[in-house]
């Protein structure tokens, strides 16, 4: 359980462990429920398209408490695969994003950047990890040079 109080649901490690073994999924993007009790996951795809990926991210909503819907925060695990430099192949890594956007409401943001590290600990077996604030950050090369990186 993480310092916010909001727990990761079963059906969270169990979508990872399909993406990490099977590797048929390519990406799982999470919510924190509407109750703010439980990390939760709100899709997952097969599809490697990473402009769909982004926009998925991007145009995620949130209730604040009062109920009110604004943008939102997301957690996201992608496989991403990139040309390993000097021509040493393909290489694939599992990648965390968390995504809490500056201009999202203050409420949103502060169970998004206390509830990050409970879901990063149950999921085992990722190589890098993004912190995401300006839609910049998620852009596919930005992204790239960071996962190739290591970080």
């Amino acid at each position: 359980m993480a310092q916010s109080g909001v727990s990761v649901a079963p059906e969270c490690i169990q979508a990872f462990n399909e993406l990490k073994l099977g590797k048929s999924i390519k990406w799982i993007i999470y919510k924190i429920s509407d109750d703010w009790k439980e990390i939760v996951v709100e899709e997952t795809s097969t599809e490697a398209d990473y402009s769909k990926f982004r926009e998925k991210l991007l145009s995620a909503k949130s209730k604040n408490k009062r109920g009110e819907v604004g943008m939102g925060g997301r957690y996201a695990v992608y496989d991403y695969e990139y040309d390993a430099p000097g021509g040493e192949g393909k290489r694939s890594k599992i990648t965390f994003i968390s995504w809490v956007p500056d201009d999202a409401p203050q409420y949103p943001r502060m169970m998004y950047s206390t509830s990050k590290d409970a879901l990063k600990r149950a999921l085992n077996g990722l190589a890098a990890d993004i912190q995401a604030n300006d839609p910049d950050d998620i852009e596919q090369d930005s992204v790239m040079q960071r996962v190739s990186k290591g970080r």
